[in-house]
């Protein structure tokens, strides 16, 4: 697969996300939420994958769609586990920062390819 900086920083942010399962699972004893987190946080990189293989503009749109809904999620999971005490304040806001970079990334290559779309 070419280098693409948006798979790279979020293949990146899977690997955190894995990490900080580990680590809730392990050290924290938390079974439920981390697996919510896992899921999301993994996914935001695996449609970005298919994105980058999409077969049409709107496929290509539809999957960076689903991306950003997963940015959301990983941020309100993350959100729960900082309020609940199973993540530090600093481990949230490292993870929060990383996931709204994403998502800011997400909607802007969203946006921009739906202009170019409706420009066709």
């Amino acid at each position: 697969m070419e280098q693409n900086p948006t798979y790279e920083k979020a293949l990146l942010f899977a690997i955190r996300i894995v990490k900080v399962y580990k680590y809730l699972t392990e050290e924290k004893r938390e079974f439920i939420i981390s697996k919510q987190l896992l899921r999301c946080g993994t996914s935001i990189g695996a449609n970005i994958s298919e994105a980058l293989s999409a077969e049409s503009s709107s496929d290509f749109i539809h999957k960076l769609a689903i991306s950003q809904k997963e940015t959301n999620e990983t941020i309100y999971w993350v959100t729960i586990l900082e309020k609940t005490d199973y993540l530090s304040r600093s481990q949230f806001d490292s993870l929060y920062c990383d996931c709204q970079e994403l998502r800011k990334i997400l909607v802007s290559i969203i946006l921009t390819s739906k202009r170019k779309l409706h420009k066709s």
